[in-house]
């Protein structure tokens, strides 16, 4: 069984029920979709029009399978052979490389793609795969960019009258020297016309700072967002400053749940 990293453990329920919710099944639909390609060109010894003497069989065509992940139910498609069977190794009884995959998703914005997280993957694909840690690599660095591109995309097609700011801390590796340290996540979720809540941003930074905050916001108004009536989050200093300065006009609210949770570390 992969393991499943406790950063995207931590992350997901701040993506859960946003626009995010439907990112996240597409990343993991391409992403298996090009480790099967990876696998049946190394089953074949040859990728697609590639003229090789090692040669093993040439492919015919496709046939749709449905795959049920933690993430929903997506459709694979399996490359057929001329001659013989194909069948890749995450669709194995039992195999789980899915919720590999799933991690790899969730954390490769906030910690880049390493080595260890390509050997989880590679090692739930199993050895005999024959995919190599760098073409796994390659396609967790196209994952981040697909995330990069979600993250920058414009917010002018909706308006936004509620928006929620709230943070977590999650463990990353900074500079050159690969050290782990503990690092802010900041997240903004607003709720459309549809009244349907909406993954608007997400930023890794040192803390939660009120320049961190007000650099996060700022971004926010370029991508588009205006007409915020109500901001909800906790009564951090640094944030509530920042939203007196960024989001002027609006309403601040102090998240219930989070006083909730100051009152209750006050009392035995």
């Amino acid at each position: 069984m992969p393991k499943t990293h406790r950063a995207a453990v931590d992350l997901a329920p701040l993506l859960d029920g946003s626009s995010a919710g439907e990112l996240i099944p597409e990343l993991a639909t391409r992403g298996l979709q090009q480790l099967i390609e990876l696998e049946v060109a190394a089953f074949l010894g040859a990728d697609r029009h590639e003229r090789s003497e090692e040669r093993l069989g040439y492919r015919n065509g496709y046939r749709s399978r449905s795959l049920t992940t933690q993430v929903g139910d997506i459709e694979l498609q399996i490359p057929k052979l001329r001659a013989g069977s194909f069948l890749p190794s995450i669709l194995e009884p039992r195999r789980r490389v899915d919720q590999a995959l799933y991690a790899v998703i969730m954390e490769a914005y906030i910690g880049g793609v390493s080595t260890r997280k390509v050997d989880d993957l590679v090692a739930a694909l199993g050895s005999q795969s024959g995919i190599s840690k760098s073409q796994v690599s390659r396609i967790c660095q196209e994952i981040d960019q697909q995330v990069q591109a979600f993250l920058s995309r414009p917010l002018e097609s909706s308006s936004y009258a509620y928006v929620y700011l709230d943070a977590t801390y999650l463990k990353g590796r900074l500079g050159k020297a690969q050290q782990v340290c503990s690092r802010a996540v900041v997240v903004a979720m607003g709720v459309n016309e549809d009244g349907r809540r909406e993954l608007l941003g997400l930023k890794v930074g040192d803390s939660e700072s009120e320049p961190f905050w007000a650099e996060f916001i700022a971004h926010l108004k370029e991508r588009g967002l205006a007409g915020v009536k109500l901001v909800i989050s906790d009564a951090h200093a640094g944030l509530t400053k920042a939203i007196g300065r960024q989001l002027q006009g609006s309403v601040w609210q102090r998240c219930r749940v989070h006083f909730a949770r100051n009152l209750l570390q006050c009392v035995p």
